[in-house]
């Protein structure tokens, strides 16, 4: 599942998998069964999901989709610890918010790409993810840090239902 079109299109050629348009926001109301899935995977997306409300819905629906061995296998990205990527924080003002409109550890980031771009971030904690997996009654099997020149760029976790 991705919300990009183009990217899914690009991967329909992968033999025996199916690819599906969802909005991750709204992936609790994707009709599927419950349970079926052994393995779900989540790379850089949680940490551009905004507030904590959505975040959770999607994590109870990755649970109800899980099946009771099931594996959820996310990676959320570190960027506080790459001090060229904290150069790239910007001022929620350059989009008409104020910090009383965001949650602690969201961000402002500006990400050019051949122009002018902002995105959003979320600055995810151990602790915080350790809640999120509770509150979605799942648990952390497994947490490490990998990725760029620190080995600190993305905070990997495998969860588990409870």
């Amino acid at each position: 599942m991705d919300f990009s079109l183009p990217l899914l299109r690009d991967a329909e050629s992968a033999p025996g998998v199916e690819f599906r348009e969802v909005d991750l926001a709204k992936l609790s109301q994707w009709s599927v069964d419950s349970g079926q899935w052994s393995v779900i995977t989540m790379f850089a997306t949680l940490h551009h999901i905004p507030s904590v409300e959505i975040r959770l819905d999607i994590l109870k629906t990755v649970r109800k989709l899980l099946n009771k061995d099931g594996k959820f296998i996310l990676s959320n990205w570190q960027f506080l610890n790459s001090e060229k990527l904290k150069s790239r924080i910007q001022p929620w003002d350059r989009v008409g918010l104020v910090d009383d409109d965001l949650d602690e550890g969201d961000y402002l980031l500006d990400w050019r790409s051949g122009g002018e771009g902002l995105r959003y971030a979320h600055q995810f904690s151990v602790e915080e993810l350790l809640g999120l997996a509770e509150q979605a009654e799942m648990r952390v099997t497994d947490s490490f840090l990998s990725d760029g020149d620190g080995g600190n760029l993305g905070l990997y976790q495998i969860w588990q239902p409870l």
